[in-house]
């Protein structure tokens, strides 16, 4: 009974790592980086409490402030106003109404105030500042020539 203890393992190997091929396995051993920490890749200090925007997969967009992001770049945004763009979304003229949004001239812009937002980092595309940027008109739109 006092040779109990005595004993480690649990698998009847040699005690050694040289059973599993030394992988490591479980443990998590020190690499050559060591302790290194992972660095954003973009530095998203230049922009707190400054307006930004926001594109997200699907189509939607957003404009706030930044309050806050992680290293996951999810981000906290407050007094925002999301945008949706196309004839894909499903709107009705009683949930304009109802909800203070407004669409365009050909009914496909649909914008509502949402206050305070946390968005997940993984479904960015697109973050880029409101000041410095304007929406022109698209030079690549070919006028009607009626001459033909």
């Amino acid at each position: 009974m006092s040779e109990r203890g005595n004993f480690r393992g649990g698998r009847g190997g040699r005690g050694d790592k040289s059973s599993r091929g030394d992988r490591g396995g479980r443990g998590g051993g020190n690499t050559q980086g060591g302790d290194r920490k992972k660095e954003n890749i973009l530095d998203l200090t230049k922009y707190m409490d400054k307006d930004i925007t926001v594109k997200f997969n699907g189509g939607r967009e957003v404009a706030g402030t930044l309050k806050g992001y992680d290293q996951l770049m999810n981000l906290v945004l407050d007094n925002v106003k999301e945008t949706t763009r196309g004839a894909h979304f499903d709107i009705s003229l009683t949930q304009v109404l109802q909800t203070d949004s407004s669409l365009d001239e050909e009914g496909n812009t649909s914008t509502r105030n949402l206050g305070l937002l946390v968005a997940r980092g993984t479904l960015l595309v697109l973050i880029s500042p409101v000041d410095g940027s304007e929406e022109i008109a698209n030079p690549f739109v070919q006028a009607d020539d009626d001459d033909e």
